[in-house]
């Protein structure tokens, strides 16, 4: 890796999981470990990983900060984030993503070259805010002159590659924002290991 290829790695994980009735979704085990860790494993290769939200016991590495005020929401928490960014590059990704693998960030980070990023999108062409590899001046840059609060009003300008995840039973963006999620990843994933 060179340096202008080195990246850091932003984790959100700090938001209410209201549909989760305010369970600890970061900490929540799926398929035997938590979901942060799965996220962090992910990241191994960064050069730094910021945890936004509490500090997490499953990444003693990770530098913590927090939004102000906390739970403030996805453009705050990525701007604490970035503050302890280094890299010219950076991850941001949510802290609740089972199937997300150090291949898919690195399959991120080669469509990102010679652009302001790359995000994944769904089977319906939305893009996943959370899962995406950007130019960390060009995010800078779009934050400080934005007044908004939706990932999309300030990521989509920056136009980023829109990349589809390969042909799998789950892809690198599922999220797990309700029980039934939880469950569902977790039982793919035994499904998988047996």
């Amino acid at each position: 890796m060179t340096a202008d290829d080195a990246y850091d790695a932003v984790i959100l994980a700090g938001g209410a999981a209201s549909r989760l009735r305010g369970a600890d979704k970061p900490g929540l085990l799926v398929g035997g470990r938590p979901l942060v860790a799965r996220v962090g494993a992910a990241v191994a290769g960064a050069r730094r990983v910021v945890l936004v939200g509490p500090e997490r016991p499953e990444l003693p590495t990770a530098i913590t900060v927090r939004e102000d005020p906390p739970g403030a929401g996805p453009v705050p928490a990525l701007r604490a984030g970035l503050t302890r960014v280094e890299s010219p590059w950076v991850a941001v990704l949510a802290a609740d993503l089972p199937f997300l693998t150090s291949g898919d960030v690195t399959a991120l980070r080669g469509r990102a070259r010679g652009r302001t990023g790359a995000v994944y999108v769904d089977d319906e062409d939305r893009c996943q805010w959370l899962t995406g590899v950007w130019r960390t001046a060009a995010l800078r840059a779009a934050l400080a002159g934005y007044p908004g609060a939706s990932l999309r009003g300030l990521m989509d300008p920056l136009d980023p590659v829109r990349v589809r995840a390969a042909g799998r039973p789950r892809p690198a963006w599922y999220d797990c924002d309700t029980e039934d999620d939880v469950a569902q990843a977790s039982r793919l994933i035994e499904e998988n290991d047996a």
